[in-house]
């Protein structure tokens, strides 16, 4: 393959940043077990969709409020150690999932309740993962941090559903949740290797004040709220994994779930492969607002399907297009944000790449009780591409973003907030 197109693995010589990413590959594989278990066990129990795309609002309600905390946090202590303890907290609810699994008859509301709390935990933990990648990494090695990162999900996303789809088939749900368990333990181990990140210096005490900042500051940059819209517009009317487990139902059954789950990360995972050219691009706007189009071509594709081959080109087309879609937006946040507001930053990020998700699967589900399963689908991926055109249309600031540009500007905040503490000590 050409080293224009080849992946970049330069960041993999730095050894807390592949420590990091040891830990995070393993107990991301693990955790897709557990995120194709859930809702096939509210499925098995309720045989409704919207019970099973309510697990999204369960998930939002407190995201929403934890992921500021988070940010704060982020920006104020250290890094490594957030991440770390939200492992050992991810690893207690495995814990009681596996256990509940084994009774006679498992509770479903234990079910929202560990949805609801692990969007907690998700809201501390994600801040401070995304925070500690520019520390761990130069700015310019960003475009391969990002294709990197998008290569562990991949493959957590392609063979973690497909294997757990087999064992749903095949054993039960507690081998699923312990197999999840069991990948948390490795990820603690590198974790505790990984060095501390400091917080930035005279960085800001979590208070509501620093979250409005971080707030004020994301407003104030129309290429980040671009990067927010899109993403949002995209995943609330085009995320139809909650109607997954019934979808299967009629292209083959438990087997085929599984697949279903992986298709979207094989086209993702092409993409990474061939992720290269990524690094001459410097329009990431117009890249981004291209790739959220495609994936909702993808899903209307994935929404008329009537045999599996076709339903699985459909989703990767959407994984693939989603793959750029997110390599663009975090080179955007990665190479642009001041490092004493990139944790409250994250934390808005995450917020925008997981709202949309949420309140789609319950979207999905929802509509899928007036029009069908397939009808939700379809619609869904032709609205998403309707309203990708209307905010480009309304941001074009957003369009015109030059990445070059970017990382000139936060050089220059950075050397203005050092000239300031440095007068003011």
């Amino acid at each position: 393959m050409s080293r224009r197109f080849a992946l970049d693995l330069s960041p993999l010589k730095l050894r807390d940043f592949r420590l990091l990413f040891m830990a995070s590959g393993v107990s991301s594989f693990g955790s897709m077990f557990t995120f194709v278990a859930i809702p096939f066990q509210v499925k098995e129990l309720t045989g409704d969709p919207l019970m099973v795309g309510l697990l999204g609002v369960c998930e939002l309600v407190p995201l929403l409020f934890m992921a500021f905390v988070g940010g704060a946090l982020a920006d104020y202590i250290d890094r490594r150690r957030l991440v770390f303890y939200s492992e050992i907290a991810f690893t207690v609810l495995l814990t009681v999932l596996l256990l509940n699994s084994m009774l006679g008859k498992p509770q479903l509301w234990l079910l929202y309740v560990i949805a609801a709390v692990t969007a907690s935990i998700e809201g501390i933990q994600r801040p401070a993962m995304d925070g500690i990648m520019p520390r761990l990494a130069p700015p310019e090695m960003m475009p391969a941090v990002g294709a990197l990162n998008s290569l562990r999900w991949q493959i957590a996303q392609i063979g973690a559903p497909a294997l757990a789809g087999v064992l749903l088939a095949s054993t039960s749900l507690t081998w699923v949740f312990a197999i999840d368990l069991a990948t948390y333990v490795f990820s603690l181990a590198c974790i505790a290797r990984i060095k501390a990140v400091a917080p930035p210096e005279k960085a800001d005490r979590p208070s509501v004040k620093s979250v409005v900042e971080g707030l004020r500051y994301a407003k104030s940059r129309p290429e980040l709220l671009g990067t927010y819209l899109i993403d949002i517009n995209a995943m609330f009317f085009a995320f139809p994994m909650a109607l997954f487990p019934f979808l299967a139902d009629k292209l083959g059954g438990e087997a085929v779930l599984g697949l279903l789950y992986a298709a979207p990360a094989v086209g993702s995972l092409l993409v990474t492969l061939t992720s290269g050219w990524t690094s001459r691009i410097h329009r990431h706007g117009l890249a981004v607002v291209l790739a959220a189009a495609a994936w909702g071509g993808g899903i209307a594709i994935f929404g008329v399907a009537d045999s599996l081959w076709l339903a699985l080109l459909g989703l990767m087309i959407a994984g693939g297009s989603d793959m750029i879609s997110g390599l663009f937006r975090s080179v955007i946040w990665n190479q642009t944000i001041p490092d004493h507001l990139r944790g409250r930053l994250a934390g808005i990020e995450m917020l925008s790449y997981m709202t949309g998700p949420m309140l789609g699967q319950t979207r999905a589900g929802l509509t899928a009780r007036w029009w069908g399963n397939q009808a939700s689908v379809l619609w869904g991926g032709v609205i998403c591409i309707a309203g990708t055109v209307a905010l480009a249309a309304v941001l074009p600031a957003f369009l015109r973003y030059d990445g070059r540009e970017g990382i000139k500007r936060k050089e220059a905040e950075e050397a203005e907030r050092l000239q300031a503490i440095s007068a003011t000590a």
